[in-house]
């Protein structure tokens, strides 16, 4: 299994919105946390079984949070390159790749 790496840019994203959450209500931000800790156990698991939507980036949707994980397959490494807002700023992360 290859190893799963978040450039500093995607943990802000990450910690911003378990902030986010917890701010709305006590314990929400620890529920986004481990939404997305299943999610990027997953995508280690089998990287390939998510949807492209570009010729190198996959995108995990989370399921109860309107989140995904966009991310690169590298011969080594699995690359987070963002933890994308459904409705924020679409395609924010292209510069990324």
């Amino acid at each position: 299994m290859r190893p799963v790496v978040f450039p500093a840019l995607a943990r802000d994203e990450a910690e911003d919105a378990v902030r986010y959450y917890e701010d709305r209500a006590e314990g929400l931000g620890l529920t986004f946390l481990a939404e997305l800790a299943e999610a990027i156990d997953r995508i280690a698991a089998n990287p390939e079984a998510y949807p492209p939507v570009g010729a190198t980036i996959r995108r995990k949707l989370l399921r109860r949070f309107p989140f995904s994980v966009l991310y690169a397959i590298e011969p080594d490494k699995i690359r987070v390159l963002a933890i994308a807002h459904h409705k924020r700023r679409p395609g924010y992360w292209h510069d990324r790749v």
